[in-house]
């Protein structure tokens, strides 16, 4: 983490290039925040543990 123990945004390592793509910020409780990496001034969802996990885990099986 960051010196001011704040979380750091993370673009995957699938983004394109161009900028189109979603960022994450995890949190030591589990909750993550994702956003818009070209936009991210429009606001951000954030996700509980389980719903974050449920997204995750749906994104590989479907892959």
């Amino acid at each position: 983490m960051p010196e001011n123990n704040a979380p750091r945004w993370f673009k995957s390592s699938y983004s394109m290039q161009n900028g189109d793509c979603t960022e994450i910020r995890p949190h030591p409780d589990g909750a993550v925040e994702v956003r818009d990496s070209k936009d991210p001034a429009v606001g951000l969802l954030t996700l509980a543990r389980t719903p974050w996990r449920t997204f995750v885990t749906a994104l590989r099986t479907d892959a």
